[in-house]
């Protein structure tokens, strides 16, 4: 068995880096990742420098983990500055750290790619002797889904509550989705929609095959728009879309809203096997109700078309429960390589479990649906 850490991806055959995991997740995909490298989205600066973790028998690759040397935190989505400030307090280096992730998504899915169990193993012990070997104080796996949670049974824990929708009860229009509400949210939601039909803006659903340049450069500027306003830095380049729309060409979805002759907001979506992954919106017009219908109803409606039975429209928001959107726990896993910092860490992390869940058991009491069927309030 070789061990290999790679700065790019580019040294991995696509069709072999795509044979290790089924295909159901965009963001694990080599187009999307490799894309983020080739386009510029991934810095140094940024603390974003490529190492991915490979596992070969002889020339067959048999494992991968999508991993990434960081200094800092930014953009991961699982907040440990808590834990940068400790080691800083004790005179300690938090940073470098390695991370499996995938860049400045907050999206569940698959992180230990791998042929089988036993490679998937071999692949966790590799993680740990490589952070070891390379003076990394710790290694992180964020937003994991279930089963490579359970094969890093003796790594920290630790969870958050994310807003996803989800149709396990077989809706098939948008009435359906409704009439499973009670009245309040019902006629809520209604009110909105109304809102912005009366506006006259109208919506076009635009796979990356069906994009032209002008939709995908207002897409762009719609995401520059919303990271200026909160003023951050934007990491995705025009090209890094334009690339989606050609390898990825089914699974890119945008929907982008028309008023009055102008395309004036878009959101950014990523189709996998049965979920839409909404990602960034953004708008240069306002109009009532246009942020709910552009990044909500609209992607419910689609999946409602397209027999996808999940929304995961991004991080964070209390306001999606009122829209159909329930509490879902995401998780991470961590692996401290300093023992006097990872008893203490275990603790908080033991801590912070019991805080997430209670609050996501307070925020289930706040669902907009009606217990039974027949209730009909």
């Amino acid at each position: 068995m070789i061990v290999r850490l790679l700065s790019s991806l580019d040294a991995v055959p696509a069709a072999e880096w795509d044979a290790l995991h089924e295909g159901r997740n965009p963001f694990v995909s080599h187009a999307f990742l490799s894309g983020l490298e080739q386009h510029g989205c991934l810095r140094d600066d940024w603390g974003w420098t490529p190492r991915h973790l490979t596992l070969w028998d002889n020339d067959t690759l048999i494992a991968a983990a999508p991993g990434y040397l960081k200094t800092n935190s930014h953009g991961e989505f699982v907040f440990d500055h808590a834990w940068a400030r400790a080691y800083a307090h004790y005179g300690r280096e938090y940073y470098p750290k390695w991370l499996c992730a995938v860049p400045y998504s907050p999206v569940t899915g698959p992180r230990l790619l791998a042929r089988d169990a036993a490679a998937r193993r071999q692949l966790l012990a590799a993680i740990i002797e490589m952070t070891r070997q390379t003076g990394c104080s710790s290694a992180h796996i964020n937003f994991l889904d279930e089963r490579d949670d359970a094969a890093c049974d003796d790594w920290l824990p630790r969870i958050d509550v994310q807003y996803h929708w989800r149709n396990d009860a077989g809706w098939r229009h948008f009435d359906d989705f409704l009439g499973a509400m009670d009245h309040k949210h019902r006629k809520n939601i209604r009110q909105e929609r109304a809102k912005v039909a009366r506006s006259g803006a109208t919506f076009r659903i635009v796979h990356g095959d069906e994009a032209s340049e002008a939709d995908l450069a207002a897409m762009h500027g719609f995401y520059l728009q919303t990271f200026a306003d909160y003023g951050n830095s934007p990491a995705l380049t025009l090209g890094f879309l334009r690339h989606l729309a050609r390898t990825m060409p089914r699974q890119l979805v945008m929907i982008l809203a028309d008023h009055e002759g102008d395309t004036i907001a878009g959101a950014l979506c990523l189709r996998g096997g049965d979920t839409l992954y909404g990602r960034y919106w953004g708008a240069v017009r306002t109009l009532p109700g246009l942020h709910f219908e552009t990044c909500y109803y609209q992607g419910i409606d689609y999946c409602l078309r397209e027999g996808l039975t999940r929304f995961e429209p991004g991080a964070q928001g209390e306001h999606k429960i009122d829209r159909g959107f329930l509490p879902a726990f995401v998780r991470s896993r961590h692996w401290i390589a300093d023992p006097d910092f990872a008893a203490p860490l275990a603790r908080w992390c033991e801590e912070e479990a019991v805080e997430v869940r209670r609050y996501a058991t307070q925020l289930s009491t706040h669902s907009p649906f009606r217990a039974h069927p027949e209730d009909r309030r």
